[in-house]
């Protein structure tokens, strides 16, 4: 299935991966942080030059924290988006989309005037922001949540975790498309680590293929996260930080692969080898 982009078509016959560029200080995972727009560019120029074919950029970090002004997010962001644009290959900058990371309609804006032509939203989805995506025709991320990004919150238990998101994305793709978004436009993300446990998040690891077959594609975020580090450290408590989970992240990303995950948000060329791995191998098995 393809995923329309404002300014093109992805094929998503195989897996496709986009590098993180964040463009924050206090991102969880010390080896992409890039503390101004400037380094954000010359890092995300890195990551294409290793192979990635897309590139994620945000500017505010995802875990629990105060409110960051949209002024202060849009300063950081629009210049390093800008620095990856920047008037095309011709002109020093990427030959590969670039998307938004960022819940706030009023920052997806103006990064898309600066030549974003997708956005990642970990907020769910909000009826401004399914209007701005429907307007713009941008490609859209969303993803599952329980609540607002960057808020503590209980855990939530599920009688069918999966199915339970199922039916959310159900709910939510059904409004994006009363607002006019269209369907191609729309890839979803599971959000693992975002209000679900470990369990949760590897019992939807193990059904991903049911996810990818609602029709959408599916965009796995799982690079480094803490579910990762709590399964190699055999408790949440425990976990290992996320300079240490880099190979449990190629194990997991691999898997993701090989269960129809067709975008995968990654931080190193290492995962990015294991997806491309898995995939040929399972084409090779499908035919």
């Amino acid at each position: 299935m393809p995923w329309k982009l404002a300014d093109r078509t992805l094929d998503l016959e195989l897996p496709l991966a986009a590098g993180i560029v964040n463009v924050t200080p206090d991102s969880m995972f010390e080896g992409a942080r890039s503390g101004t727009p400037e380094q954000a560019a010359s890092d995300g120029r890195d990551l294409v030059a290793a192979g990635f074919d897309m590139l994620d950029v945000g500017a505010v970090a995802a875990k629990a924290g105060p409110p960051v002004a949209a002024e202060d997010e849009t300063a950081a962001l629009v210049p390093a988006i800008e620095g990856l644009v920047g008037g095309g290959p011709d002109r020093g900058g990427v030959d590969v989309p670039v998307s938004a990371d960022t819940y706030s309609a009023e920052v997806a804006r103006a990064a898309l005037a600066a030549g974003a032509v997708a956005i990642n939203d970990i907020a769910g989805g909000s009826e401004e922001m399914f209007e701005l995506v429907a307007g713009s025709g941008c490609g859209y991320v969303l993803m599952h949540i329980e609540g607002p990004p960057r808020v503590e919150r209980e855990g939530r238990e599920y009688e069918d975790v999966v199915d339970h998101l199922k039916a959310w994305f159900g709910g939510r793709v059904e409004r994006a498309l009363a607002l006019g978004v269209a369907e191609e436009q729309i890839a979803i993300d599971p959000g693992l680590d975002f209000d679900l446990s470990t369990e949760q998040d590897l019992e939807v690891m193990r059904r991903l293929d049911e996810l990818s077959g609602l029709g959408l594609p599916l965009y796995v975020s799982l690079s480094r996260k803490d579910f990762i580090g709590a399964v190699l450290a055999g408790s949440w408590e425990g976990r290992r930080g996320a300079a240490d989970r880099g190979p449990g992240t190629c194990a997991a990303a691999a898997l993701a692969a090989d269960s129809g995950a067709q975008i995968h948000r990654l931080h190193d060329a290492a995962a990015l080898d294991a997806v491309r791995v898995a995939a040929r191998i399972r084409g090779s098995r499908d035919g």
